[in-house]
């Protein structure tokens, strides 16, 4: 009897779905996005069930599992704009976990549709928060389904520490699959993935630059809150689990330039996905020119199958406008003007909460609260 991962001639043999999480593959690009350029590596994560957010579902359910923090058969709640909310549907049914998913009206259809049908219960807000945004008054609905579902538990995706530690195999992956890499380009929303990437690259490659990227409208690195059409990509809050140290550079990418790499991917690689994936693959192929190198790794979150009404739909272009793209970032313009591709190498953590002052944040409020 199969009980574990078994890798075989002809592919791997799993008795569960979980052991098919990580040791995803990496693909070569050289697709101009929109220029030519030397190459750059992909990190598909999509080729795992769940996508990449399935790698901190895992590390956030098996922490508070040996914590006693989650009991079997318990409720997981969480607050999550869709990409979390697959991998925690993935995770959830495997160890025998309900989940219960807290969106916002401005989730899609078919990813409402997708979390249903792998059975977690959808749960949506229809104002936002006026300070906060749609992610406060996301959380403040996990608050009241707490009191309400006995022994549920919250994983708390932007601070627990659960969420970065499930990255560390991804960076584990990447110093076997590499001699070298000169920089890893990263999505930034919970700041999960890149706060665990980047100690373990560093320590095989001290001088590794790590890139984040982040959407326009996102308060992640100090711009103002605005709305954002790029679901998964940047926060309207401060995540506690950004590590704003480790970054060389931020780039800020808006959903015209998102949509646009994702479908010069789709035509000239093949292999695609979602806004952040547009947007990682934009700023991969940038770097990769700037350096002269090809010794550069962008991860690339999810596929393209939750995408094929927005980003590649082209009445859904037309409709939001999302025309020519910016081609050339403007460089450290700083991030209060970021309406396009801007670039900065001047990396603070915006959150007064967390100065040496403490002083109260407008953006994060009463968060802590929760």
């Amino acid at each position: 009897m199969l009980t574990a991962r078994a890798d075989v001639r002809g592919g791997a043999r799993c008795a569960s779905v979980l052991d098919l999480i990580g040791d995803t593959p990496v693909l070569r690009v050289d697709t101009p996005l929109p220029h030519p350029h030397p190459g750059f590596w992909a990190k598909l994560e999509g080729f795992a069930p769940g996508g990449m957010k399935a790698r901190a579902a895992l590390s956030l359910l098996r922490g508070a599992r040996r914590r006693g923090e989650l009991r079997p058969g318990g409720a997981v709640v969480e607050s999550t704009s869709g990409t979390l909310g697959i991998g925690l549907a993935c995770v959830g049914t495997a160890l025998g976990h309900p989940v219960v998913i807290v969106a916002d009206r401005e989730l899609d259809g078919m990813t409402a549709a997708l979390l249903r049908a792998h059975g977690a219960r959808v749960e949506i807000v229809t104002e936002p928060h006026p300070v906060g945004g749609w992610q406060r008054a996301r959380r403040e609905r996990v608050a009241r389904l707490l009191a309400e579902l006995p022994g549920a538990y919250w994983p708390d995706q932007y601070n627990n520490p659960d969420n970065p530690a499930g990255y560390r195999g991804l960076g584990e992956e990447l110093v076997q699959q590499f001699d070298q890499l000169d920089a890893v380009v990263c999505s930034v929303g919970t700041g999960g993935h890149s706060a665990g990437i980047a100690p373990v690259v560093r320590a095989r490659w001290p001088h590794v630059r790590i890139v984040g990227v982040d959407s326009v409208g996102s308060t992640v690195f100090g711009q103002d809150a605005a709305r954002r059409l790029m679901r998964g990509l940047g926060s309207s809050i401060h995540p506690g689990n950004v590590d704003y140290d480790i970054f060389d550079e931020v780039h800020w990418i808006g959903p015209a330039e998102a949509a646009d790499s994702c479908r010069r991917l789709a035509a000239g690689a093949f292999v695609t996905g979602g806004w952040s994936t547009g947007a990682v693959a934009m700023a991969a192929a940038w770097c990769a020119r700037e350096l002269g190198s090809d010794r550069v790794c962008g991860v690339f979150p999810d596929g393209p199958h939750r995408y094929w009404q927005s980003i590649y739909a082209d009445d859904y272009l037309a409709e939001h406008h999302l025309g020519a793209p910016v081609t050339e970032p403007l460089d450290d313009a700083g991030p209060h003007s970021a309406l396009g591709w801007v670039r900065t190498g001047k990396v603070v953590d915006p959150c007064s909460l967390r100065s040496a002052e403490g002083l109260p944040c407008t953006v994060c409020g009463e968060e802590d609260a929760l």
